[in-house]
């Protein structure tokens, strides 16, 4: 098993000055470098303090002018906020000015009030159409002059300049429901997952998904499946409460905009009282602690085994979940220290 991070700039609230935010960001993409993680990736969202990530190609950029291996990687560009063009370049010139350390993940979008603000109009669950259109436009745009019409994007004869320097940039599509399985296959997209909060049978069925559609299209290629969860580890077991409270936390929040309840200000989303909450169970701590990838070493080794099993082939360390930064870095630290060596 290989092992990725997913990281973002995130404040909670307004108590973090947003330069140690960026500080320590990039210290953790360094600590993970050193670790020996193969890829990081950055977020696209727009106005939303928990996932500050206005154009992950800039933070691409910082992230590479100040690592030299770990390949860099976005998780994922949304398809609707971008023109074709626009987005091939931008993709394109990273990859130049990385040294050919591009992971190019596209994706729908996530928060149907970003869609009400950079895409006015378009329902959340229609956007997978965009990224459908997106992919072979984009791809097409790196091999040469391309005229693209379309659903939603149509323009003349035209080329991606510059170039990736990679002649085969690796294609990454996050996907949950069957057709975009089915898509990842067909097209020889890798696959990243996240089954949130919910257990074992939640991973078990993407994967069961994954497997439906290598059946459906005999001769592809499998796909590389990766599943990013929640992780913080900790040397005592006694402190299992600590990720568990900041998880509450940042998760009232994502309910929030999930929800689309419109209760945001300046950028920071209202943190839903669990008692207004209609799907408490999904807030209770035993299940969090069990569900996600919290625990000392041993615990997370044994948990990482069983994803193993199942065929997953990389782990997308999710870093961001509101818990500080000295823990944080710990947690890295015992990450790197301690589980890596076991899946070497």
């Amino acid at each position: 098993m290989k092992f990725q991070l997913a990281i973002n700039l995130e404040r909670l609230d307004d108590t973090l000055d947003m330069r140690d935010v960026a500080r320590h960001t990039l210290e953790m993409v360094q600590m993970a470098e050193e670790g020996g993680f193969t890829i990081a990736w950055a977020a696209e969202h727009h106005a939303l303090e928990m996932t500050i990530a206005p154009n992950p190609f800039s933070i691409l950029t910082w992230w590479a002018e100040n690592t030299s291996r770990i390949r860099l990687g976005t998780a994922v560009a949304v398809a609707a906020y971008w023109h074709p063009i626009k987005l091939a370049g931008e993709a394109a010139f990273f990859d130049l000015i990385s040294g050919g350390r591009l992971e190019f993940g596209i994706g729908s979008g996530a928060y149907q009030r970003e869609f009400d603000r950079m895409h006015p109009g378009l329902k959340q669950s229609d956007a997978w159409r965009h990224m459908q259109e997106m992919l072979p436009a984009v791809q097409a745009l790196w091999q040469g002059d391309y005229e693209h019409n379309g659903q939603f994007w149509s323009f003349p004869k035209a080329t991606s300049v510059p170039k990736p320097l990679q002649k085969e940039v690796p294609i990454w599509v996050a996907a949950r429901a069957p057709m975009t399985y089915d898509y990842a296959v067909r097209n020889g997209c890798n696959i990243q997952s996240w089954p949130l909060t919910r257990g074992m049978d939640e991973a078990e069925t993407y994967m069961a998904r994954m497997a439906e559609a290598m059946a459906a299209n005999p001769g592809k290629k499998r796909p590389t499946m990766a599943m990013m969860r929640h992780t913080a580890l900790y040397d005592r077991k006694e402190d299992w409460m600590v990720p568990v409270r900041a998880a509450q936390r940042q998760l009232s929040q994502f309910e929030n905009l999930f929800k689309n309840m419109g209760d945001v200000e300046n950028g920071f989303p209202r943190s839903i009282p669990f008692d207004q909450l209609g799907n408490r169970a999904e807030y209770d701590p035993e299940m969090l602690t069990r569900n996600l990838m919290f625990g000392t070493p041993d615990e997370v080794i044994a948990k990482l085994k069983q994803y193993e099993a199942i065929g997953v082939d990389e782990f997308i360390y999710y870093a961001s979940l509101g818990l500080g930064h000295r823990e944080q870095k710990r947690s890295m630290e015992l990450f790197c220290k301690e589980v890596i060596p076991a899946f070497s």
